[in-house]
C-alpha cells in the first residue's frame, strides 16, 4: 500500500503538537508526515509581550525538535489550498534572520504543489485591526514574532516620559501593558478597554489587576472604544484623545484568509467548521485545529482562540486521524476550561479559575505564586511542543486504509 500522505499546515502550538503526536501514533512505513511552516524555529506566541519588552527567549529550532521523529519539516509559506483536488500550494522560504534574531521578509522561491491524503489546517491567526482607521498604518501588533520584534525596536527608541497606549483590555492587553510598564518605568503607559478593566474576572481578580496597574503607574481608560489611530495619539468614541508615541494593538485576532478562499465550510469569520474530532464537516480528509477551527465546547459554546483550547484540539485531531487510519476506537479528549493564566509582569500574576465553559468563579490566585504558576504553564507548553513524542506511550499501529472514513452526518458531528 502506498504511504498515506499527511500534511500539517502551520507549526505553532497546535500544528507542531499534532505532527508530533501523529508520529507517535503511526508507523513510519505507512505514512509520511510533512510539517509546513514559514520559519525554522518554534515561536512561543504566549510570550511575545516579553519579547517586545526586551527579553530574549530560548531558540527552539524545529530541526532539533523533530530530529528522529519521522516528521519532515518544509520551510515554506502556504499560498493556496485546493480541498477538492487535495493539493496545497506553497512558496519555499529562507528566513533572513537566524534563530532568535529579527526576522525580516524571507527570501522566496518558486511555488510548489504538494499532494495530500489527509490535511491538518493549523495556520492560526494574526492581529485584527477591526477596521479601525489608522491601525494598519500606525499601530504595532503582538500576534507574531516579527511584530513583537518591531515593537521592541520602537520601544527601545522611546525617551523617558513618552507615552505608550495598549489598545484592548483582554488577556493580551493586560500582559502587554504590565510587561512594558515594568520593563520601562520611565514611560507613560496607558491601556484603553471597551468595557471595564478585567470585567470578565472575579471580584478578587479585578481588584488584583487594579492593584498591579496602580503599582506600575498604568492609566486605565475604561469604556473607551478606540475609533481611530494616528501617529501620535488614539481617539476614543467619547471624543477623548489619548497621547501615544507608540500604540500597541491587542484588540482581538483574525484567522488567515486561505480557508475562506476554498470550498470548505467556514464561519463568517473564516474559521473552518469541525466536528467533535476536529474534522471538517464538508471535507472528511481535512482537519482543523487551534484558532483556525470553529469547534464547540461545554454548553454548546464556541471554544475561544487560545493555547488553552488549541493544544487539546491538536491531541483530539491526531488521535482521531490515527484511529481512523488504523481502524481503532477514537478517544475523546476533554475540551473544556480550567483557568485563565495571566502574567502581570515578571513578579505578579493572576490565575482566574473558571467553569468548564469559561465563566469566572470566585476563586483566584494572585501575586508571585500566580506568576510562578503562569511561568510553569508557559514552560510546560513549550516543552510539550519541543518534545513532541516524549511522554506518550508507544502505541504505533499499522494503517489499514488509505483514506479516512466518510464525512460525518450532522447527528454524528453533534
Amino acid at each position: 500500500m502506498q504511504q498515506h500522505r499527511i500534511i500539517v499546515l502551520g507549526a505553532g502550538y497546535t500544528g507542531a503538537s499534532t505532527a508530533g503526536r501523529l508520529a507517535r501514533r503511526l508507523h513510519r512505513e505507512d505514512v509520511t508526515i510533512t510539517l509546513v511552516n514559514a520559519e525554522p524555529d518554534f515561536v512561543e506566541r504566549v510570550r511575545m509581550h516579553q519579547v517586545a519588552a526586551g527579553q530574549d527567549l530560548r531558540p527552539r529550532p524545529f530541526s532539533e525538535m523533530f530530529a528522529g521523529t519521522g516528521v519532515a519539516l518544509k520551510l515554506a509559506r502556504v499560498t493556496a489550498v485546493d480541498v477538492d483536488r487535495k493539493t496545497v500550494t506553497v512558496t519555499g522560504t529562507r528566513p533572513t534572520g537566524g534563530a532568535g534574531a529579527p526576522v525580516g521578509a524571507p527570501e522566496s522561491f518558486e511555488p510548489e504543489t504538494l499532494e495530500y491524503d489527509t490535511l491538518v489546517y493549523a495556520l492560526g491567526s494574526g492581529w485584527n485591526s477591526q477596521g479601525v482607521p489608522g491601525t494598519a498604518e500606525f499601530a504595532d501588533e503582538l500576534a507574531s514574532r516579527p511584530g513583537a520584534l518591531r515593537l521592541r525596536e520602537r520601544l527601545a527608541r522611546l525617551e523617558a516620559g513618552q507615552s505608550v497606549v495598549v489598545v484592548g483590555g483582554g488577556l493580551t492587553g493586560l500582559e502587554a501593558a504590565t510587561e512594558i510598564a515594568e520593563a520601562r518605568p520611565d514611560l507613560d503607559v496607558a491601556l484603553t478597554a471597551r468595557g471595564a478593566l478585567g470585567e470578565w474576572l472575579s471580584p478578587k481578580g479585578r481588584a488584583h489587576v487594579r492593584k498591579v496597574f496602580a503599582g506600575l503607574g498604568i492609566t486605565a481608560h475604561e469604556h473607551a472604544a478606540v475609533t481611530g489611530v494616528e501617529a501620535d495619539r488614539v481617539a476614543t468614541a467619547d471624543g477623548t484623545s489619548v497621547p501615544a508615541a507608540v500604540t500597541v494593538w491587542t484588540a482581538g485576532f483574525a484567522v488567515h484568509t486561505i480557508a475562506r478562499a476554498t470550498t470548505l465550510k467556514v464561519t463568517d469569520t473564516g474559521q473552518i467548521v469541525v466536528d467533535r474530532t476536529m474534522r471538517s464537516l464538508s471535507h472528511p480528509d481535512v482537519y482543523a485545529v487551534g484558532d483556525a477551527a470553529m469547534a464547540m465546547g461545554p454548553g454548546d459554546k464556541p471554544l475561544r482562540m487560545s493555547c488553552a483550547t488549541g493544544t487539546p484540539m491538536a491531541w483530539q485531531a491526531a488521535d482521531a486521524i490515527a484511529a481512523r487510519l488504523t481502524g481503532g476506537k477514537i478517544p475523546k479528549t476533554p475540551l473544556r476550561y480550567f483557568n485563565q493564566c495571566v502574567s502581570l509582569g515578571r513578579k505578579e500574576g493572576l490565575i482566574q479559575y473558571v467553569t468548564a465553559d469559561d465563566r469566572a468563579v470566585r476563586t483566584a490566585l494572585t501575586g508571585r505564586f500566580a506568576a510562578t504558576y503562569k511561568e510553569l504553564i508557559c514552560k510546560g507548553a513549550a516543552w510539550a511542543v519541543a518534545n513532541p513524542t516524549l511522554g506518550l506511550p508507544n502505541r504505533r499501529r499499522r494503517v489499514t486504509a488509505e483514506r479516512p472514513l466518510p464525512a460525518p452526518t450532522a447527528k454524528a458531528a453533534a
